[in-house]
């Protein structure tokens, strides 16, 4: 039983030693190419879907609009205009949101 715990805790401070010994040589070598080439690409990936979002929403609440207007008084047809209309201003706002948080993430990082 002891060797057992005696065997874990050793495992666990090399793993501890080498984690060190690996941020600081990372930290040490500057920022590498990768990391760039992952941020650069995900901040492209961001503004893609900013840009898409916007008339994407717009398309889906004009539609929700449409739906309710022409559905000549069925309660089905009005339901689903309303679904649509909250839907889509939901997740327009929760995308909307998401940028806020990751640009003020990366000003805290910055």
């Amino acid at each position: 039983m002891y060797k057992k715990i005696i065997y874990l805790f050793f495992t666990c401070f090399v793993f501890f030693l080498f984690l060190n010994l690996f941020s600081s040589s990372c930290f040490a070598l500057g920022d590498p190419k990768i990391v760039s080439k992952i941020n650069s690409a995900f901040e492209s990936i961001e503004s893609w879907l900013l840009k898409i979002a916007t008339p994407a929403a717009a398309v889906a609440v004009g539609t929700g609009i449409f739906m309710k207007k022409f559905s000549f008084g069925d309660e089905e047809k009005i339901r689903m205009g309303n679904k649509l209309i909250k839907g889509s201003l939901f997740s327009y706002a929760f995308i909307l949101a998401v940028d806020l948080i990751l640009s003020a993430i990366k000003s805290l990082i910055t």
